[in-house]
């Protein structure tokens, strides 16, 4: 198996990107643009999935990666109850 040497190689990562992209298109295509603070949640916690993904790897420690997926984890969960949230009021 090959060794993974950079973050942007993570297949996690590269779909927590796409998920950034996403949201982001989200924003222009709907009326969900106009509602500030939940943009600005969603676009927070969409940005820090991935972003913990690239800093746990960087630790270079595998209890440390564990626990920064950990908190991506907790991103995800964070997102997906906003987009609930935008799905109510939008």
């Amino acid at each position: 198996m090959a060794k993974i040497e950079k973050f942007e190689d993570l297949e996690i990562w590269n779909i927590a990107r796409e998920i950034c992209i996403d949201i982001e298109q989200l924003f222009e295509t709907t009326s969900l643009g106009k509602r500030y603070a939940l943009k600005d949640q969603m676009d927070r916690s969409s940005g820090s999935i991935m972003d913990n993904i690239a800093e746990g790897f960087e630790r270079n420690g595998t209890r440390e990666f564990i626990n920064f997926l950990s908190f991506s984890k907790g991103s995800c969960g964070e997102l997906k109850s906003q987009l609930y949230r935008s799905l109510t009021k939008n």
